[in-house]
């Protein structure tokens, strides 16, 4: 059936078809209509953009160098981003407290594999760009609810057994509770993802503040092994900075958890300080790569955006600035030693109970005051990174045997590595183009680009390479050698 067309300015019946002209006089209130118009139907689109974070996820939307997020292309999209978006604040932003709880334990495969290690408390001022880091013993006698009294270092035990991946929640309470802080955010790892991130990254750098030996660190099937470290900055792998992080046996003073405690802050000031001195290392794509391959091994109730944001805000960290403190039984300690009701040795407040820590902790970025127990850190420059060489592919789009080889040839003579060579599945190709994959691959596009004279272009989707090619060079007809 033919539409009946309705001419809302003309009630009389008409035959004859009908011509629209644009009234004149109204161009402005149609605009405006139409602007409405499109600002609901954005609304509509985005349903709940008031409610809900902003900040993406996806690690392709994010600039590498900034890490801010990337503008949105396109006119629809660049409206609900001029009139919908407000990036929200990280959580205690705009209280201008970050408190993060960053906890280490052993994982499947250890004795004890839930019980942590490690528990430091990460605050941040953003309006100052200070930080300090609070480690917590993990004897510390704490009441964690549902069980009573025990050492502090049971709480992610505890929060385990009853529901699978909830022990950090129930560890970020008890430290909550314990010292009247808000714990914003927390993040645990086991011993395997401090191996992994330390190896993917090259290694980090540490002073070691005096030489030691322990002679009885855990090694498998419950033996012990000896493990030593000299005096001075060394570079290590990932097995190594665990093992120093882990040591709590060693002479010449460093066989306490105090001392180990140290340790671990210099490890984790040495990982922050080498993540982002290389853009290669802070790539939002190369974090979302390491945290998805050590999924098993990582709990966070962090979002990827929060990440990202939390990444830019340490950017601009000063490591100079960085407090330590470790809360132990030093003559101006905050601790002494105890004992449970059922006789087990733990550490207890020297006060009786835990508002001088929680003084402590709320006034740690006051000048005035703890200075005594507050130190700094020095952390050595890191090293670059040694990272693996970016997977090129070169296709011959013509007809010119072995082009693609002496191109390789050309390449590698400017110390740029060719992986893989080929012809293109149609030929001739007329125009060369480079095409990057990967984002990693960007600097390796820049130098071909170079030096063979050949534009970058945006890639298509039947463009057709090997698996894991990062740098996709076509020689077409208009390729001068």
């Amino acid at each position: 059936m033919e539409k009946r067309k309705t001419n809302f300015l003309d009630n009389s019946p008409s035959t004859e078809p009908q011509i629209y002209e644009p009234p004149k006089k109204k161009r402005g209130r149609i605009f405006l209509f139409l602007l409405i118009g499109t600002i609901l139907f954005v609304s509509g689109c985005v349903g709940r953009i008031f409610i809900e974070r902003t900040l993406p996820n996806d690690p392709l939307a994010y600039d590498p160098v900034t890490l801010e997020p990337i503008e949105p292309e396109g006119l629809l999209t660049r409206i609900k981003h001029l009139v919908f978006s407000k990036e929200e604040p990280l959580a205690g932003e705009k209280q201008d407290r970050i408190n993060i709880l960053l906890l280490g334990m052993g994982g499947p495969g250890h004795d004890g594999p839930y019980l942590t290690d490690t528990m430091i408390v990460a605050s941040i001022q953003p309006s100052t760009g200070e930080v300090a880091l609070m480690s917590i013993p993990r004897d510390l006698g704490v009441d964690i609810p549902g069980h009573g009294w025990y050492k502090i270092n049971h709480a992610n035990a505890f929060g385990e057994a009853n529901q699978s991946g909830s022990g950090g929640a129930l560890a970020a309470k008890v430290v909550s509770d314990t010292f009247a802080i808000t714990i914003h955010y927390y993040v645990r790892v086991d011993f395997e993802a401090i191996k992994k991130i330390v190896d993917d990254i090259s290694g980090i750098t540490v002073d070691v503040e005096r030489s030691f030996t322990d002679a009885e660190f855990p090694a498998a099937n419950h033996l012990y092994q000896t493990v030593s470290f000299k005096q001075g900055v060394q570079t290590m792998d990932g097995e190594t900075a665990l093992e120093y992080a882990r040591s709590r046996h060693g002479n010449n003073g460093e066989g306490s958890d105090f001392a180990r405690a140290r340790r671990q802050q210099r490890v984790i000031l040495a990982l922050k300080e080498k993540m982002l001195s290389f853009e290669t290392l802070s790539n939002p794509i190369r974090i979302h790569s390491i945290l998805s391959t050590l999924d098993k091994h990582i709990s966070t109730n962090m979002m990827f955006s929060d990440i990202m944001s939390m990444m830019k805000l340490a950017k601009e960290v000063d490591l100079s600035s960085i407090k330590t403190v470790v809360l132990d039984t030093s003559v101006n300690g905050y601790l002494k030693n105890g004992y449970s009701s059922s006789g087990a040795f733990i550490l207890e407040p020297v006060s009786g109970n835990f508002d001088d820590i929680s003084y402590l902790f709320e006034h740690i970025f006051n000048p005035d005051i703890i200075l005594d127990t507050v130190e700094a850190i020095d952390t050595p420059v890191q090293a670059q990174p040694q990272l693996p060489p970016t997977i090129v592919e070169i296709q011959n789009g013509t007809w010119r045997a072995g082009l693609a080889a002496r191109t390789q040839r050309q390449l590698e003579d400017e110390d740029i590595s060719v992986s893989i060579l080929g012809n293109t599945d149609e030929r001739p190709i007329m125009e060369s183009a480079i095409y990057i994959l990967d984002p990693f691959g960007k600097d390796a596009a820049q130098a071909i680009k170079g030096t063979l004279q050949i534009p970058i272009k945006e890639p298509q989707k039947d463009l057709r390479h090997a698996t894991g090619t990062q740098v996709l060079v076509i020689l077409g007809e208009d390729f001068e050698e």
